[in-house]
């Protein structure tokens, strides 16, 4: 259990999803009365009906600026206040490269991803403000954020911008006690990302794919929510702007030397090389 939660009021967006919904059930476990808020109205009721303490749900479009407002004004009428956003929801995007995107896609990628965030940031600090209190948020990131690729290219850019929303608010927030920090997941199977069939890149490779990573393996929801709980508790009052990866140890690879893949598939023949006599 980490210090500092038992009580506390957190909102949770996207939490229909997998990682908003292990993030909200671990915040419940710790003493959080939690709200969840997502677009699928049926998804957010079931996750907090299934939580196991005090809780809430609210259907919302982040991207919306009168629904972000709504959901702050149920967490307030409900609980009486809110002292720690998880800000978390996102969407992917095709994985098609420049030729291929479509505008009105790149757009409602930036809309939920970018524009979300915002407002869910404005939405935390007005609501600090107006409590005169001071308070936690831990926004979703990704390891797209930190590296580069050929696809996935509204994600990437938008998760790129999700930094520069941290490092301004963090420096924003800290002198008035509010903590900003962000958490960067890896490869974790959940339903955000499509099927892609026989397709690399999509659902269906991600377990293969993470294989390349130092820890061999997916990560788990769970395990994002762990960091997502830590970031928003006393644990961490000495953090803020911070980036944590949780990806298995692949944002730190150097991919052009050998052992660290090279682009090889065949890993169980290159730790052969690397880490046996």
């Amino acid at each position: 259990m980490f210090s500092g939660l038992a009580g506390k009021v957190a909102i949770v967006t996207g939490g229909a999803g997998g990682l908003g919904s292990a993030a909200a059930r671990r915040l419940s476990e710790e003493g959080c009365r939690v709200v969840v808020v997502d677009r699928d109205g049926d998804g957010a009721r079931q996750v907090a009906d299934g939580l196991p303490g005090e809780s809430a749900w609210v259907r919302a479009d982040v991207a919306s600026e009168a629904d972000v407002e709504g959901y702050v004004d149920v967490a307030v009428t409900r609980f009486g206040r809110v002292d720690l956003h998880h800000i978390n929801a996102g969407i992917p995007g095709s994985p098609g490269g420049f030729p291929d995107l479509d505008i009105a896609e790149f757009d409602q990628v930036m809309a939920v991803n970018v524009r979300g965030v915002f407002l869910g940031l404005r939405a935390a600090f007005r609501r600090y403000r107006d409590q005169r209190s001071a308070g936690a948020v831990a926004l979703t990131a990704s390891i797209a954020s930190l590296r580069g690729s050929a696809d996935l290219i509204a994600y990437q850019t938008s998760k790129h911008a999700v930094l520069g929303l941290l490092r301004g608010a963090a420096m924003y927030g800290a002198p008035l006690g509010i903590r900003v920090n962000a958490v960067a997941p890896g490869i974790v199977p959940t339903n955000l990302f499509p099927s892609g069939g026989p397709a690399p890149g999509g659902r269906d490779d991600m377990r293969q794919r993470a294989t390349t990573t130092p820890l061999r393996r997916a990560g788990t929801p769970a395990e994002i929510a762990s960091v997502v709980a830590f970031l928003l508790s006393e644990e961490s009052a000495y953090m803020t702007g911070e980036v944590v990866s949780v990806d298995g140890g692949a944002a730190i690879m150097s991919t052009v030397r050998p052992s660290g893949g090279a682009g090889a598939w065949d890993f169980e023949s290159l730790d052969r090389r690397t880490y046996l006599p």
